[in-house]
């Protein structure tokens, strides 16, 4: 007959292999659930499209094109080159796994690969610099002759819009300023070039839409300019994007796009003395 030591030997071995297996099955099946939840809580506070998007909003300038176009091609490449490496860890993991006591064979050098280790980075950041200097030269680029022009200043803790071109009836420019009450509207038009000068009066500020994908810092004793060309008609919610104190987080503002006729009616209003709320009246 059989010796019972060994056949309780056996009997040992198979048990430990189901549970090694059955262990296995376990964590393999939390792994997929904890992939699948953090895939859940990603894509849960997103529509498709904005999932598809990547949490950029979609331009509502043509600069912000550019913009977007640079955005999209660093997260392709980033994917790409992220993607290849897990591939070649989960690979070398596999392929590679320890299979006994033998010391593996050892390479001090591999040519080929170190060649390629060394080119293909170094084009990466080539292409990436290379489509980083379009994309700015694109958005940095300005009209000499803009249709509109606009003064905007940044102060503790609000917003001053003012019409370079356009007079009110006191031969003054024409003005809006942000109050503790009144979040300031800055009325544009859409389809025309639009320059905005940035100026400060106490600290740093920061003008910034996130719809037309671009920030420009307000420093004071510095002025600078930027353009708009807006292509969709809205309201776009602006904020100050640099920490300038206590009230800080008060500092919204609204850009109105409005078409070319519409800017024309409010401009006229504003010019016969109509405050802004009744000139935005007036366009409906």
């Amino acid at each position: 007959g059989a010796d019972p030591g060994r056949r309780r030997s056996r009997e040992g071995a198979d048990l430990a292999g189901v549970s090694r297996g059955g262990n296995r099955t376990k964590r393999r099946g939390v792994l997929a659930a904890m992939v699948l939840g953090l895939l859940a809580v990603a894509v849960s506070g997103c529509s498709a499209e904005d999932a598809w998007r990547l949490g950029i909003p979609e331009a509502m300038t043509t600069q912000g094109e550019s913009i977007e176009g640079l955005w999209f091609i660093a997260v392709v490449a980033a994917a790409i080159v992220g993607g290849l490496t897990y591939f070649l860890i989960l690979f070398a993991m596999v392929a590679y796994r320890k299979r006994s006591e033998d010391l593996p064979t050892q390479v001090q050098y591999h040519i080929p690969i170190e060649v390629i280790y060394t080119v293909v980075p170094f084009l990466i950041v080539v292409g990436l610099m290379y489509a980083t200097v379009v994309a700015q030269n694109d958005v940095l680029d300005e009209d000499p002759e803009p249709d509109v022009s606009v003064t905007v200043t940044g102060f503790k803790w609000n917003w001053r819009f003012t019409y370079d071109d356009a007079k009110a009836p006191s031969g003054d420019p024409v003005t809006t300023i942000g109050t503790t009450a009144v979040v300031p509207v800055l009325v544009l038009p859409t389809d025309e070039s639009v320059q905005v000068n940035i100026e400060a009066e106490d600290v740093i500020h920061s003008f910034w839409v996130p719809e037309f994908l671009f920030k420009r810092d307000a420093i004071p004793g510095r002025n600078s300019s930027f353009q708009y060309n807006i292509t969709e008609e809205g309201a776009y919610v602006g904020h100050c994007a640099e920490l300038c104190g206590a009230y800080h987080a008060f500092m919204n503002f609204e850009v109105r796009a409005v078409s070319p006729a519409d800017f024309d009616t409010y401009m006229a209003a504003r010019d016969r003395g109509l405050t802004n709320p009744e000139a935005l009246i007036e366009i409906g």
